[in-house]
């Protein structure tokens, strides 16, 4: 199936200049030259956004906003196309716009559609890679509960799940996932000791502790056995999925166990 970019631009021989190149790389491209057609055409589920020049000022930046808050499209990767200088007061990004930019790429024009191919490939490809996460909990519930949050991001892959820590150690092994959720008190083996084995044995899977039992002696166990990371499951509603993404980038989280970590 053909990637599809969906082009919001009001300047239609730049657009349409574009269309043309990327048609001829076999993308699929969809236009709108306003936010209502933009918003409109996001229904049509392109893959790549292309937010270029729309009047009058401040129109892309709202539609930018729309796009990074709407649940079904907050993650589809967002190029920025500003406007050239001398147009920056009708209809470009002003400064504290741009303090709020969130998109994954930005360039200005004047710029040759040719030169866009490489970076819309490129955010293809960092769309299309997934964070494969082993879930490892003895609860049934408490499992299937994490399993329906994650799924609904796109980011996100679940390739197991653990009813207990040496199950867990064992599918860490076999399926080699970037993260394990663990959590602490689990019967045959408890999510510390497994802990312990995966950041030993397995170092390139980082496990984030999902637990019940948040006290400070907890953190300095789980960062001693080698976690990246620790969640209270009361805190999992708001932290559970940046946590995921972060450790899986290499930082501890949050920001207390990695100062815990660092002064150990």
């Amino acid at each position: 199936m053909k990637n599809k970019i969906l082009i919001i631009d009001d300047e239609l021989d730049f657009a349409e200049a574009l269309r043309m190149t990327l048609e001829a790389k076999a993308y699929r491209v969809i236009t709108a030259t306003n936010k209502a057609q933009g918003q409109e055409k996001m229904k049509e589920g392109p893959n790549v956004v292309i937010l270029g020049t729309v009047t009058p000022i401040g129109q892309a930046f709202s539609l930018h906003n729309w796009l990074k808050q709407h649940p079904r499209y907050k993650d589809v990767p967002v190029l920025v196309i500003d406007s050239r200088p001398e147009e920056r007061f009708i209809k470009g990004w002003r400064k504290f716009e741009g303090m709020q930019l969130e998109s994954e790429d930005y360039v200005a024009k004047p710029i040759e559609p040719a030169s866009l191919v490489v970076r819309i490939q490129r955010l293809l490809e960092e769309a299309a890679r997934k964070i494969r996460v082993l879930v490892a909990d003895d609860h049934t519930m408490v499992r299937d509960g994490i399993c329906a949050v994650l799924t609904l991001q796109r980011d996100l892959d679940i390739v197991g799940e653990a009813v207990n820590g040496k199950e867990a150690v064992e599918k860490v092994f076999r399926l080699l996932p970037d993260v394990a959720l663990m959590d602490i008190l689990m019967p045959a083996m408890s999510g510390l000791e497994a802990t312990r084995q995966i950041s030993m044995q397995c170092p390139q899977t980082r496990v984030l502790i999902l637990t019940q039992y948040d006290e400070q002696e907890n953190m300095l166990v789980a960062s001693q056995a080698g976690a990246y990371g620790f969640i209270p499951k009361k805190a999992a509603s708001e932290q559970l999925i940046a946590g995921i993404r972060a450790v899986n980038g290499g930082s501890y989280f949050p920001d207390s166990f990695a100062k815990l970590v660092s002064s150990n």
